[in-house]
This record gives C-alpha cells, structure tokens and sequence, in this order.
C-alpha cells in the first residue's frame, strides 16, 4: 500500500462529472457541471489540469504521494490525520487548538454523493473511533481502517474540491478579521498570488496546511501563523515577485510560530520540513 499512486487523481479529477454547489464570496451559488471549470466565487476560477495538480502535490506534501499516507496519526498529536490534505480527526473527548477538518470533509464529500462508509454514515457517532495513536497503528489492517482508505482513495478529486473550497471561503473571514485599514491590503495581495497557477497553489496549500488565521485557539502567545498573517506580513509587490514575497513571509511566520509553542511540543523538529515545503511554492 506504500507505493504512489497519482494515476488515481488524474483519472478521477479528469472524469468527475458530479454536479456540485460550492458557496461563492458574495453568497451566491455557483453550479458546476463537471470539474472542467471549478468556478469558487467569482475569484479562482481553476481548470480541472489545475485542480489536479493541486491536488497532486498537496497529496505529495502531507501523505509522500502514497496510499498508505492517506490514514496517519503522527507521532504527538492526538488526532488522526486524513486524505491528500490530513484532515485532523479528533477522537470523542478530545480536541486541540486546531480546527478539526474530517467531519467537514465528509459532509461535502456526502453531498456531492459519494459513499461512506457504514461507521460515517449520518447518524453515526462521528469521532474518530481510534482512540489513541497506538490503537489507530494496531488498526492498519483491521476491516474498519480499509474501508476508510478505500473511502480515501476513491474519493480524491473531491478532496480536491475541498481544498479548493476552503480557500475561497477563508478570504471573507480573513476580510471580517482584518483591521479596516489592511483589508484592501489583504484583498489586494490575495488577489495578486491567486491569479497566476503557482500563487494559487502556494494560497490553496498554506491554508490547509496552517489555516485561515482567524481562530483564536490557533495562537501562540497571542501570535497566529495562518494565511491571514502571511499575507498581513507580505510587503507590497506586483504580481510577478508575490509569490516569493509571500515565500519570505511564510517563512517568517512559520519560525515566529515554532520560537512561540510550548517546548513540550518539539516543534523545532517540524521546521526544516515546513520551511522547505513553502520553498516549493516557487516551483513551476
């Protein structure tokens, strides 16, 4: 189960013909026939190319491109990590100061009529049912953890979509957040990085790495690390030097984060990967 499998999402991305709903900035609904166009708002239009590339490296990103990187716990966390983007899956009775993503992720995915497994099924207790690291391990092969990366793997090219939607409803939280004076600034350096395909991989990929930037739980002495303070930090530039400014200032961000957590946690060990993933962003 350990071996890359990117055929999956080229082929499913490129034949997906669900209909799907996706909210659009000013509230309207946007109805797409196929993932031809994914029209999110009236402000990222992507190409179903795109999308899959998108989704291609996320999927690199979070899970080394393979199957088996689809359902992951890792070391410290007491939550699971799901799907191309890890979505954080908390089991009952636990939470953190992240935003927990999964259950989000399966009710978009339900109604755009994907099949669940039984244990997701509406109705259903949606906790993580794994406990503990150590029971989600023991799990690997039990007949529950097959059917939820089975679940995964067919389900990639909506993830895509998720992650895409997310993007596009984080802009008006980070406008609602924002201070009067920087929300032209914000608006303007969004706009900029999202219109050309490698700013809006860099866009759609911080903010499912280390979110919006606008819960208050996602703080370290009162400082946040998501895209709203990437973006606040940037220094004004046109669209052709964005995307290495907001390279620079996710960097930033990423180390003030790690020299503000709580030592217990070890975040130093994670830098050099954040570090290096947000390098790729220059990638073409």
């Amino acid at each position: 189960m350990g071996e890359k499998k990117f055929g999956t999402l080229v082929e499913k991305v490129a034949a997906s013909s669900i209909r799907t709903v996706v909210p659009g900035i000013a509230g309207a609904a946007i109805l797409t026939g196929t993932l031809g166009q994914i029209s999110i708002g009236a402000t990222i239009p992507i190409s179903a190319t795109e999308a899959n590339r998108i989704g291609r490296r996320i999927w690199i990103n979070e899970c080394g491109g393979t199957v088996s990187g689809l359902t992951s716990w890792n070391a410290g966390e007491n939550f699971a990590s799901l799907g191309i983007g890890h979505f954080i899956w908390y089991p009952r009775g636990q939470r953190g100061p992240f935003e927990e993503s999964f259950p989000k992720l399966v009710g978009f995915v339900s109604a755009r009529g994907a099949r669940l497994p039984e244990f997701l099924v509406s109705g259903h207790d949606i906790a993580c049912p794994w406990n503990s690291r150590t029971e989600f391990l023991r799990d690997q092969d039990s007949p529950k953890m097959k059917q939820l990366r089975a679940f995964l793997v067919d389900t990639i090219d909506l993830q895509t979509q998720f992650l895409i939607a997310r993007l596009e409803a984080a802009l008006p939280k980070m406008l609602a957040q924002a201070s009067a004076a920087e929300r032209d600034n914000v608006q303007r350096k969004f706009d900029r990085l999202v219109s050309s395909p490698s700013g809006c991989y860099a866009l759609v990929d911080y903010v499912n790495f280390k979110g919006e930037g606008t819960l208050a739980t996602e703080r370290y002495q009162g400082q946040g690390w998501g895209l709203l303070q990437v973006l606040g930090n940037m220094r004004d530039a046109d669209s052709q030097s964005a995307l290495d400014e907001f390279v620079t200032s996710a960097k930033t961000v990423l180390r003030r984060r790690v020299a503000n957590s709580p030592p217990e946690r070890g975040e130093s060990r994670w830098l050099p990967g954040w570090l290096a993933r947000v390098d790729g962003y220059r990638a073409r």
